[in-house]
Parts: C-alpha cells; structure tokens; sequence
C-alpha cells in the first residue's frame, strides 16, 4: 500500500478491528491511489483502452475500484449502438477509474479478458464540450469597446438534390489518361483546388468547370483562401463569399469551403475555433445559394487528429471531433449541404473496427472516423473529400519518416481498401460522396509521398481502378 494511503487509513480506522473491516473491504473492491504502471495487469489492460478512446493522461490516476458485475443489458451497453461489435459476456468486472482531470471513466471486462470495453463517459463529453466552447473576447482597454461577433445570417433557402451515393477522385491533370481512370473506375465526380486570393475573378475556374462538365464528370472545387490576407475577417469573409457565389453560377457542382481549417497550416492560429469557421461558411452558403441553389455545400473538411489531447484545443489549432462540435454549437448544420470528412491514415482494412498497431484512437479506423462526423450536424450525410490509402510500393525514394506507419502497405492492399471502404460507405446511407485522394499525382519526395497514395501506379497500372469498377458495377 502506496505511503499516503496508509496515511487515509490511519487517520480514519485508528483501531484494529476497523481496519480489519477496511481490509475485507478492499479484497472485495479495492481502491487506490495508484501509479497505474503499477497496476495489476487487468487494470492495464482497463487504462488502456481508456487512454486510447479518450485519449486523456492516466500514468497515474486519483483513484480506481472494481467490482464483479452481472451484465444483464450486455457488456457493450454502456457505449453507443453504432459502436457496438456484437460481443457479449454475462459477468465480468466494471472498472471506475478517476484521472487527474476530475473526471471518472468506466471500463468493462469479461473474466477471460477476451472483451474489453471502454464506456462512453457523459463527464468527459461535458469536458469536452466547455473545451470546445469560444474563448471569451479579451477585455478591451478603458474608452474602447470590445468587439462583438456579428451575428449568422439567415440561411438562403436552396439544396442540391441528393443521389444516393456517388464516387470521386481528386486529379492533378485533366487529360485523357486520368479520365479513362476515372471512368473505368465507376467515377462520375472530380474534385479540384484552388487557392482564392482576394480581387480573383472566379472565371478563374472556368475552365475547370467547363472541361469537367465537357468529358462527363460533376467537379468539386475546393476553395482555400490565403492566411495572410484575412486579417480584416469580416471584409474577408465578405470577399470569399463574393468569390464563391460567382464560382457558383458558373456551374460548379459542389463548393467546399475551405480545407483544414482547425490546424494553423491552413487557418490563422489565433483564429481558430469551429464558430469563427462558421462565421465564414455561413456567408458562404449564403451566397451559393443564392447564385445557385443546386451547388452542393460541403463544409471544410477538419485534419483528423488528437495532437491536441484531453483539451482538444491548444497552440496550433484543435481535434477534428472538438473542431466539429465548436461548429455544431455555432448553428453550422443550416448552412451545410454535407459535412466535411477526411481519412487518409488508414493501415488496416476499413471494415476493421480494432487491431491497428498504433493503437484504438478513432482517426485510426474508417468506421469511428464516419461516426466522428456523422450525427453533430441534424442528420446530414458525410462528404468525403479526401479518403486514401498511402503504399509506396513502385517507387524508389523510401516512405518519409512522418508517414513510416504506412511501410507496409501495399499495392494490392491499397486497391482492396479503397474498394471496400467505397462497399461501406455506400451501404452506410450516411455517405454523399466519397472523393479518393487522389487518382494521379506523380511527386513522391523525402518530405511527402503524393504519388504513394495515386491510383495510377509508376508503372502506369491502376489496380485500384479494377478493384473499384466492381463496386460500382462497372
């Protein structure tokens, strides 16, 4: 027993036969103090899992129990029916463990140790969601008044007619080889980039439009803005607005507005927050809408990550899930055709659910990543707008450091993959559009592997495309 524990025990049970009732007790329910590497290896197996779902520090922890438990509604009762395997165990034991962010979390495990599951914690989600809540506005000086948000628009009415699930893929060229891809694939939307900056015409992008609608294919244009020029946001968010709907009643297809934007490689670090974002897709919507209601709105798609811990939030930007929740809260649902998704860090098939090597966090798997996205927003379908697999299989120069836990991968893997997550997304009902990242990029650097995650191979071969034209029934 850890020194301060018996410090408790003394203070409370001075005489014999108290501590003695204390030490029957604790053989039926232990709790401790704990060092949790300490731990009997049961409770590693608990913290674990705890770590890995809600990704909060528990090297040590205030307090843990157990007890032995009847399951009577099931061993995975206590978690999400989405989340569910199927698995069961009539008794086992239930874990509450108690970190050092105040918050306890509850762990189950069959007596074997076969199943292991980590509940779903209302505390931490209440953590969570006044994490996610906006900064409060500095105090400004004496004789000023401090800034107020403007608030959202009402949203124009207009929304692009769905059609069930459609595939896509993100082109460098627009050329014949990677059209004939494309199309024996199954593909009937391309997605391109462009980088807005400020005073641009969208005619700009007209030719993209023109070029995709010539050869058959809807196109989605990703709209990025430039950090530097958002300084003024208000006369930037009307400027971005402004471009948007002209590039609208061009005829764009779908509109996604903005890329990354809760991490400072996209979006100004101090502005980061899912309600300042909402700030500028409302605008946005607004103006598509108006120029022409059947463009498909995609909100900006947020970097999958949990860089940013237990707080969510920090520095150089926010978790993916703690971004969305900031955006749900902001009233983003009514201005969103299709929530933005992304999810390129796979190494296990998309059906997998458990098992990566890396370990359980959600980014990790196709299936918790779609959950991720799917239900903040009333119901709206997921677009996903870069979805990919990286093998560097073919190419000379070695996978980069930062992305080695796809050393791995094949190409045949890379192929089979993209298939069956096309297979569960369009089974799901909670897809729109799923755009491959990417169909033909060539560069495969030291510093980052495009090429690695192309259908089209170095040598020109597309296994990926066969494997896809048999889930679209081509």
């Amino acid at each position: 027993m850890h020194s301060l524990a018996r410090q408790v025990v003394r203070r409370l049970f001075p005489h014999p036969i108290l501590l003695c009732v204390l030490i029957s007790l604790v053989l039926i329910a232990p709790v401790r103090l704990a060092q949790a590497q300490d731990a009997p290896g049961e409770f590693e197996i608990i913290r674990t899992a705890l770590v890995e779902k809600f990704r909060v520090r528990m090297q040590q922890v205030a307090e843990w129990s157990w007890e032995q438990v009847d399951f009577t509604d099931g061993i995975e009762s206590c978690i999400d029916e989405g989340e569910r395997k199927g698995v069961n165990a009539p008794w086992g034991r239930r874990y509450l463990v108690t970190a050092f962010n105040g918050v306890t979390y509850e762990g189950r495990i069959s007596y074997d140790q076969t199943i292991v599951v980590a509940c779903d914690s209302p505390e931490h989600e209440r953590l969570m969601a006044a994490a996610a809540q906006p900064p409060a506005p500095a105090e400004a000086p004496a004789g000023d008044e401090a800034p107020a948000a403007a608030p959202l628009p009402p949203p124009v009415a207009g929304a692009a007619a769905s059609a069930g699930f459609a595939l896509g893929g993100h082109v460098n060229n627009m050329n014949g080889q990677t059209f004939d891809a494309m199309r024996r694939s199954g593909m009937t939307w391309l997605k391109k980039q462009y980088i807005f900056n400020v005073g641009d015409s969208p005619h700009n992008v007209a030719g993209m439009i023109e070029t995709a609608h010539a050869n058959g294919f809807r196109i989605l244009l990703g709209i990025v803005g430039k950090q530097e020029q958002m300084g003024d946001y208000p006369a930037y968010i009307n400027a971005y607005a402004e471009f948007v709907g002209g590039v609208a009643a061009l005829g764009a297809d779908a509109i996604e507005v903005w890329n990354e934007p809760n991490i400072d490689r996209e979006w100004p670090a101090d502005m980061i927050n899912g309600a300042t974002y909402t700030q500028l897709l409302a605008a946005a919507y607004n103006a598509i809408k108006s120029a022409n209601p059947g463009t498909l709105v995609i909100s900006g798609a947020p970097a999958p990550t949990g860089y940013f811990g237990a707080v969510g939030c920090g520095a150089g930007g926010c978790n993916d899930d703690v971004f969305m929740r900031q955006m749900a809260n902001a009233g983003a649902a009514r201005y969103m055709d299709c929530i933005g998704l992304h999810y390129n860090e796979g190494i296990i098939p998309p059906s997998r659910t458990s098992g990566d090597p890396r370990g359980e966090y959600p980014t990790y798997y196709f299936r918790s990543m779609l959950q991720r996205g799917y239900g903040l927003f009333g119901g709206k379908q997921v677009c996903f707008t870069e979805l990919g697999y990286l093998s560097g299989e073919g190419y000379d120069t070695p996978i980069p450091g930062n992305f080695g836990w796809a050393a791995n991968t094949t190409v045949e893997q890379h192929a089979a993959w993209l298939a069956e997550a096309a297979t569960l997304a369009a089974r799901s009902g909670r897809v729109r559009l799923m755009i491959i990242w990417n169909v033909d990029f060539r560069d495969f650097t030291p510093t980052d592997p495009l090429g690695g995650y192309a259908m089209i191979r170095p040598d020109n071969g597309c296994p990926a495309c066969d494997a896809l034209a048999v889930v679209m029934g081509r």
